[in-house]
């Protein structure tokens, strides 16, 4: 029951951040030049990039984001996340999807964060004596963090609302993070 809230909420929450970011852009037909070319001087790209390989093992994550501006304090953006993990005749994972983030900087030096991301997940086992197993679903995650900013960097720790251990997607439900936003 606590899921499903989880998941309405999570898709309300999504249509009306989508619905207030262009009622926002485009609910003014008389807007100046000056006011459209500010758009894109409050939006930054980002988002991360992972590589981990050695010895018959491969992991590598791609995530482009971007963001818009609203003030000071808050920002929201979106973005695409993809990931490949292999271990050579053992295991295989891809893992795509998007996701939707929001940022609250109280102070300069401190980021809030809650992020919504919706991902695809197949997974392939390998066992020489049972054969092959596929597990493929889609697996909703919620997190909520915080972290130390520096200008364009921010480091930190989000923890998964949402997290299950039986689900092949996460290891635990906090994890570290870096944020780079240009």
């Amino acid at each position: 029951m606590v899921r499903n809230f989880v998941k309405i909420l999570g898709r309300r929450f999504i249509l009306l951040l989508l619905i207030g970011t262009f009622s926002k852009l485009y609910g003014q037909s008389d807007v100046s030049e000056k006011q459209k070319s500010d758009f894109w001087n409050k939006v930054q790209f980002g988002g991360g990039f992972g590589l981990n390989i050695g010895s018959g093992f491969t992991d590598i994550t791609l995530a482009p984001n971007a963001i818009y501006n609203l003030n000071q304090y808050i920002s929201i953006g979106a973005g695409l996340q993809g990931s490949i993990v292999s271990q050579k005749d053992i295991f295989s994972s891809v893992i795509y999807g998007i996701n939707t983030i929001t940022l609250f900087n109280p102070v300069e030096e401190v980021q809030l964060s809650i992020e919504l991301e919706q991902v695809r997940v197949n997974n392939t086992f390998r066992n020489p004596t049972t054969g092959t197993k596929k597990d493929d679903f889609w697996n909703t995650g919620l997190f909520v963090g915080g972290g130390y900013r520096m200008e364009n960097v921010t480091l930190g720790m989000r923890y998964n609302l949402l997290y299950n251990k039986d689900k092949m997607v996460y290891t635990d439900a906090l994890m570290p993070f870096v944020r780079v936003y240009f």
